[in-house]
């Protein structure tokens, strides 16, 4: 009875010592989480919520369900053969008329616009003589005061207005649209652009990043290989072009690279050149800012990693026979390669996004999907575009990173 009594006190002791440790344990966490939350709702307002409106846009539109409900609920039965019933074009009457009233029209008529280009106008000149209609017939009317009103274009489009939620951002930012019945057609030649423009920009990150890693690669491992005062002086030459701002660095580009810029005297003053070479407003002039801005970003990351990377190994493998070159691919080579996927990767995904440089130093044909982003934004306030290529250009910057965990294993990133 006495032992069984001294288990049951020890059990019931070490009951109670696991209950501390527990709530031991759940107060650090606690002031653990207190400590991140600032962090976490820095981040939460200012990186999560902006990525999720963008992609929340990009396929939402609620502008005709809202300005024209009369229109988009009496077209849910309609079947897209014909012109609409007498119904719909009184239904019609009455949106415009409202939105002559409450000073809409214009919104609607941009709406339309982005789908049938030159509607805008129509629409505006539609609701103003609208507001002075009386009585039916509707459907002649209208369609006298504007013939857009007897495309069935566009009631495909008002039909499509039914739902908040559409398809035609995305689709448009691919080269595609909606036909006049709703159905995905190529967009017109003079207006598929973008696919052009994704693949200009893919090229022209790829172009950066192989040559910031053909430059950075040697630099990394001459600095790796020098004694630690050398090599953290030399650092400094490595990192000095961050003390200043990326439009200081672009613009200085400028200056050198114009016609009659150092880069080019210099070049006639050796010879090499008879003439002034165009190295500015083209992809030339583009590629080289690029990679001279990102070229730190792939450098920094193969650096970090080949101070890791023992100098015995080369000695091992030299003196089992092996050449320079071989003991240099088959041994120190492999193990930089966590360093320069992580150093790619991160200058890839920052090319993906340039704006500033391509505008300053490129020509028309050199911008990027940014420029095309801004573009939207600033000057024709289409958000809808605008949110459909970041989606896009996200959902690639995604897939390349889901590609690199899948060959390289995220695990294995190291940026410094």
């Amino acid at each position: 009875m006495a032992i069984m009594a001294v288990q049951s006190a020890s059990n019931l002791d070490g009951m109670l010592l696991r209950i501390k440790l527990q709530r031991v344990e759940r107060r650090r966490k606690l002031r653990a989480f207190t400590l991140v939350l600032p962090l976490l709702l820095l981040n939460l307002i200012a990186f999560v919520s902006p990525i999720g409106r963008m992609m929340f846009n990009a396929i939402h539109d609620d502008t005709l369900l809202t300005l024209m409900p009369r229109t988009t609920a009496a077209l849910s039965a309609w079947d897209g053969k014909d012109l609409p019933s007498e119904s719909a074009y009184a239904a019609l009457a009455e949106d415009l008329k409202q939105a002559w009233a409450q000073k809409t029209s214009g919104v609607i008529g941009t709406r339309i616009n982005y789908e049938l280009p030159g509607a805008s106008g129509e629409v505006a000149s539609s609701a103003r003589q609208a507001s002075t209609l009386s009585a039916a017939p509707y459907k002649a009317a209208l369609i006298e005061i504007s013939p857009l009103w007897g495309q069935r274009g566009v009631w495909s489009l008002l039909k499509r207005g039914h739902s908040a939620y559409t398809a035609y951002y995305l689709l448009r930012s691919v080269d595609y649209q909606y036909g006049p019945d709703s159905r995905i057609v190529a967009s017109p030649p003079e207006y598929a652009v973008f696919r052009d423009v994704f693949l200009r920009t893919l090229g022209i990150s790829v172009g950066v990043t192989a040559a910031t890693l053909l430059l950075g690669f040697p630099v990394a491992y001459l600095l790796a290989r020098l004694p630690l005062m050398t090599s953290n002086m030399l650092m400094i030459m490595v990192v000095l072009p961050f003390w200043t701002s990326g439009l200081v660095r672009t613009t200085a580009w400028v200056i050198l690279l114009q016609e009659h810029g150092l880069i080019n005297d210099m070049l006639m003053a050796l010879h090499i050149i008879s003439q002034p070479a165009a190295l500015i407003y083209n992809r030339i002039g583009t590629v080289i800012t690029m990679t001279y801005i990102q070229l730190p970003f792939t450098l920094l990351p193969i650096y970090s990693v080949m101070k890791t990377i023992s100098p015995s190994y080369i000695r091992a493998a030299r003196s089992l026979g092996a050449g320079p070159f071989y003991a240099f691919w088959k041994v120190y080579f492999p193990q930089s390669l966590p360093g320069i996927a992580a150093g790619c990767l991160l200058t890839f995904i920052v090319c993906l996004g340039y704006y500033l440089t391509p505008a300053l130093v490129g020509g028309p044909r050199d911008q990027m999907v940014a420029s095309f982003v801004a573009y939207y934004t600033n000057e024709e306030l289409n958000w809808g575009m605008a949110s459909a290529l970041g989606a896009i250009l996200l959902a690639a910057t995604l897939l390349l990173y889901y590609v690199y965990n899948k060959l390289v294993g995220v695990d294995q990133l190291k940026l410094g």
